[in-house]
């Protein structure tokens, strides 16, 4: 996929492991969490923060490449049990307040008073949830794909996702036994808590090939072979499930019911037409709630970042921010 509206390769000038877990505080003697992160492009730069979807995905190279390198200090983090941070796929202690003070830990670590945030599908919703809990430190947000946790988008991911993708749904649901297959949340994440990795790899597999096809507008081999690979696999589907199973972390008035809090902060939202996975409702309901949002619908687009459409989208929205000086 040419991906030449992105700007190019670049690598970190500097990275670290963050424990986020003081030792007293880890339960049973179980491991702590311990944070990766990273920062490119320009050390003097405007800060933005990248977050990552799922939960669970974790970041890669490529999510360096919507920022110019010369006016944007970068900051990438893998969240807890993600990626690089360690130990992959750990549930315990790791909720969404858990990672709103992740955010502020890494924060202050860095010495960053204020700072861009970016995120899509998952991502947007931990942005959302961080500014609403830290306006004070948010200069905007530039959002993809929006997914604002709710149980009827949880629904439509392991059900309604049927409807529009028959044929991956049906791989994905005959992962389970019939007799389950009126739950299968519960059953999927009995599965990927399995310690047996015969188990619990054979679940995560199922559940990112499904989410992979899902995501873009026109089938894309790349994309569902990354979300394929067992590492990113087992962190997506397990911390993905544990999530939804409770209901995202997120306050009982759900995150439109905090918008009030961000009503003097400006926003980018980019959404993909046909994002089958976070669909459009989602971002237009967002939009009603927020005075200084610009919403772009990209035409010919799923839910996929790397799109060609949403990737220029998405550019161009960080352009706008760096034009007015963040």
């Amino acid at each position: 996929m040419p991906r030449g509206d992105l700007f190019p390769d670049i690598s970190p000038y500097e990275t670290g492991l963050l424990p986020l877990t003081p030792p007293s505080a880890v339960s049973a003697g179980g491991p702590g969490h311990v944070m990766y992160w990273e920062q490119v492009g320009n050390p003097r730069g405007q800060p933005v923060l990248f977050l990552h979807g799922g939960p669970g995905a974790g970041a890669g190279a490529v999510h360096r490449r919507f920022f110019d390198p010369y006016h944007w200090r970068v900051v990438i983090f893998d969240q807890r049990g993600a990626g690089r941070s360690r130990p992959l796929g750990e549930l315990r202690d790791n909720s969404t307040p858990h990672l709103v003070e992740d955010i502020e830990t890494l924060r202050r670590f860095l010495g960053i008073e204020r700072w861009l945030l970016f995120g899509g599908s998952w991502g947007s919703t931990l942005a959302l949830a961080y500014a609403q809990a830290h306006p004070e430190r948010v200069l905007g947000c530039v959002l993809r794909g929006i997914f604002l946790g709710r149980a009827e988008e949880v629904d439509w991911f392991l059900y309604g996702l049927r409807r529009i993708f028959p044929d991956a749904w049906a791989n994905f649901a005959e992962h389970i036994p019939p007799e389950e297959r009126h739950d299968l949340l519960a059953a999927y994440l009995r599965r990927l808590c399995d310690p047996d990795p015969a188990v619990h790899l054979g679940a995560a597999r199922s559940w990112s090939n499904y989410e992979g096809l899902c995501s873009t507008l026109l089938p894309s081999p790349e994309t569902v072979a990354s979300f394929a690979q067992d590492r990113s696999a087992l962190g997506l589907a397990r911390i993905e499930a544990h999530y939804f199973a409770h209901d995202l972390f997120l306050p009982p008035g759900g995150l439109l019911g905090g918008m009030s809090r961000l009503a003097g902060i400006p926003a980018e939202i980019v959404q993909g037409r046909y994002d089958m996975v976070c669909p459009p409702a989602s971002a237009f309901e967002l939009l009603e709630n927020w005075p200084r949002a610009r919403l772009t619908v990209v035409p010919d687009a799923g839910h996929s970042a790397l799109e060609p459409g949403v990737r220029t989208a998405l550019v161009a929205a960080v352009e706008r921010f760096r034009r007015r000086g963040g």
